[in-house]
């Protein structure tokens, strides 16, 4: 508004809201200090002078001040008092799921230490309360006693009666450098040295991580540019023969005897109480004792004649629900490519030092919640050699290193001695997921609901019938497979995630999901005894996408019994919550992602100044890259694809195919009827009019993808193996 320029009285520009400054805001802040922080204040928002608070406002303030003040003291009181008591207050996200008491505790770490699962010179943490070192035949005797000027300890030292162990420098000898050796049979791997170079919580790079491993895993194939000694990067090592001690029988229990609490948390009013400091599940009890076997006797391969130790069986287990396609294949065909089968021979050696792995593939024959029929098991074969993708690994050659397997959740429930008799009474809650609960009906509900879909069928249309058996088809309890995105197959990722823990308790071995792909032999990582999954990329949390665990080791006994007071719940954030409560994160040992998992950190954002090569920046990139760094994939070839890696993890693109322009199993005239079978399903019309000779005939290379992809050039290099073009990755040519 104007006035023609002449001055307005401030009465007026009051009136009519204006303001001849900036306006003054209605809060300002106030910081008061917190009793006990003096590093840090409370900040609080309080009103201005400017509100209309007449001659109280001093007295206002001083309450909220003194309210606030209040508040805080309240909080930190209460969480200090409530230390050792059933609920953390400093968790509130998170509610504890502890059931084991400090006794039953330190029973599974002596077990696992005893029986020679802990082969690291880490301690035992000072919460289990141990209150001497146990024997540890996992590590080499300790060549000196410590000082006794040395500072105290809290936590629990294991003391080694274990055999040296004797570093290898692995490298290929000249004229033979094109490709790398074979691991030793019966080498391990020191996981010490591998969180030295690679522990991503302690700022290591995995570009870093994958030269040692690279280097030190002899896969370079003698390019010997890097120079000097690489002592420090030695990560695999053997056994000297004849220099192993017994392990002590755990009928001796002088480490239990006496509960130790460390003085950290111990408190005047629980002098009493043996389980001071520890937090247990809200509303529960503790276990009864756990009983557990003997501790297994820890010896090396070398002692042996047999390569293969009962003990520890080489198993790779597999899940799968819905029809084979290209994933598993890819899965199976990368461990053919990579690891020490022998299937390169005719006729595989009757006496050698290696053991040969075995690759079991559960199918799950029906939608996760359903029953198997009888005939499943028939069935599941049936379907098997006629689908495109599987049908390939009924060849002879494959018999003995490839089984399939039916999955059946009952059977398998039943056969885990801590859960079988109990597990029933959370059938209609199996599917848990991070506390996220689907309800299945159960068989009484889906007769009823069956009488009732009947009689609406009757007086409904056909064709509204018809359409109603389409929508079921993709409902979430009858889903086989992911198909897309939007049409997750959840059920089945939730049962997975309990089956992964169940395989290996029961069976022992190695569980991997079937987006994985193998990337070098895995013969020290068989090596090594311990337990292990590996981290959730930047959060120091466990992915089991892949785990290991022994069959029948006190680990099982904890999680399976734990897992069962917490609704049977198996996701890896609530595996982590088992661990960490109980303060035995060391008994599964977190691995970097980096030997599993390498572009992970990437994708989220992380060490992207320095990556590993190749360099995804999305998952996505390994089916398919921006132009301007898809030139690598087929001028590097399987070679330049995260070398050192063990394998690689390519996170959920069911939907995804791995070769476009060859989306059929390309293995040549001996496998000539799963290719034509594929060729005639995938190839959409254009080739449904041609004669089997005409399919087999040689597409020109110009209708070829110009660019390959990483997954294509994987998916080519594995086939080629097979097909006799070209040698696996340790130079080994298969003989047909």
């Amino acid at each position: 508004m104007s006035n023609g320029g002449l001055p307005m009285p401030s009465a007026m520009e009051e009136k009519l809201g204006y303001r001849r400054g900036p306006s003054r805001p209605w809060t300002r802040t106030v910081h008061l200090p917190i009793p006990g922080v003096t590093t840090r204040r409370l900040r609080l928002l309080v009103p201005t002078a400017s509100l209309p608070l007449g001659k109280r406002r001093p007295l206002i303030l001083v309450c909220l001040a003194a309210f606030a003040v209040f508040c805080t003291f309240a909080v930190f009181s209460r969480g200090i008092s409530n230390q050792g008591t059933d609920w953390d207050w400093s968790k509130p996200v998170d509610p504890p799921t502890l059931v084991f008491k400090r006794e039953d505790l330190q029973r599974v770490w002596l077990w696992t230490v005893t029986s020679g699962q802990y082969p690291t010179t880490n301690n035992i943490p000072k919460q289990i309360g141990l209150h001497s070192a146990p024997q540890n035949p996992a590590i080499p005797k300790r060549r000196s006693t410590p000082s006794r000027f040395r500072q105290p300890v809290e936590d629990t030292e294991t003391y080694g009666v274990g055999a040296k162990r004797v570093y290898l420098d692995i490298q290929a000898q000249p004229p033979n450098v094109a490709y790398p050796p074979r691991p030793v049979p019966g080498s391990i791997v020191d996981m010490d040295v591998v969180m030295k170079h690679c522990d991503f919580s302690k700022d290591k790079y995995v570009r870093d991580c994958l030269e040692v491993l690279r280097l030190g895993g002899g896969l370079d194939n003698g390019m010997r540019v890097r120079r000097g000694s690489m002592d420090d990067w030695k990560y695999i090592y053997v056994l000297q023969e004849n220099s192993t001690a017994a392990a002590r029988d755990l009928a001796d229990d002088s480490h239990v005897g006496s509960l130790r609490r460390p003085s950290s948390i111990q408190a005047e009013h629980d002098a009493n109480d043996p389980n001071a400091g520890l937090t247990r599940k809200r509303g529960s009890e503790w276990e009864t004792q756990v009983v557990l076997p003997p501790a297994i006797h820890n010896r090396p391969v070398s002692s042996s004649n047999d390569p293969c130790d009962s003990d520890y069986p080489r198993i790779f287990h597999m899940f799968w629900t819905g029809p084979f396609t290209d994933k598993p294949y890819m899965a199976l065909m990368s461990w053919l490519f990579t690891q020490n089968t022998a299937i390169h021979m005719a006729q595989p050696p009757t006496s050698s030092p290696v053991c040969r792995p075995q690759f079991w593939v559960w199918i799950n024959p029906g939608p996760a919640a359903t029953v198997p029929n009888p005939s499943a098991l028939k069935d599941m074969f049936t379907q098997i050699g006629t689908n495109p993708w599987a049908a390939p690994f009924l060849h002879p050659r494959f018999k003995d290193v490839i089984k399939f397997k039916m999955w059946n959740t009952t059977e398998q429930l039943d056969g885990i001695p801590e859960i079988k008799d109990e597990w029933r009474e959370l059938q209609e809650t199996l599917f848990n997921s991070g506390g996220h609960i689907i309800n299945v009906p159960s068989k009484k509900e889906e007769e009823e609901e069956e009488e009732e879909e009947s009689s609406t069928e009757a007086s409904s249309s056909k064709s509204a019938s018809s359409s109603s058996k389409k929508v079921d088809e993709d409902d979430m309890l009858n889903r086989m497979g992911s198909k897309s995105s939007s049409s997750y197959d959840r059920l089945s990722v939730i049962l997975s995630d309990m089956a992964r823990f169940v395989l290996t308790h029961r069976f022992g071995g190695v569980y991997l999901d079937a987006d994985t792909i193998f990337l070098r032999d895995w013969e020290e990582i068989w090596g090594y005894k311990g337990a292990f999954a590996y981290r959730w990329s930047r959060l120091p949390k466990y992915n089991t996408a892949l785990l290991k665990m022994n069959k029948g080791s006190a680990l099982g006994t904890f999680l399976f019994r734990t897992a069962l007071r917490n609704g049977l719940d198996f996701h890896p954030m609530t595996i982590s919550r088992y661990m960490a409560d109980a303060y035995s994160e060391a008994l599964l040992l977190r691995l970097p992602d980096a030997l599993f998992d390498a572009a992970w950190l990437n994708t989220e954002s992380f060490q992207r100044e320095r990556p590993p090569q190749p360099y995804f920046y999305d998952f996505e990139n390994f089916f398919e890259a921006k132009d301007q760094y898809n030139g690598a994939p087929a001028t590097l070839g399987f070679e330049g694809f995260f070398r050192g890696s063990y394998s690689y993890h390519w996170h959920n693109y069911w939907w995804r195919p791995f070769d476009k322009a060859r989306n059929f199993p390309d293995l040549g005239p001996r496998f000539a009827a799963s290719e034509t079978m594929a060729r005639q399903s995938e190839l959409i019309g254009i080739h449904r009019n041609k004669t089997i000779e005409e399919l087999w005939g040689e597409t020109d290379v110009a209708e070829d993808k110009r660019d390959l992809d990483w997954s294509a050039v994987m998916k080519r290099t594995f086939e080629s193996y097979i097909r006799g073009e070209r040698p696996n990755m340790y130079g080994e040519w298969i003989s047909w």
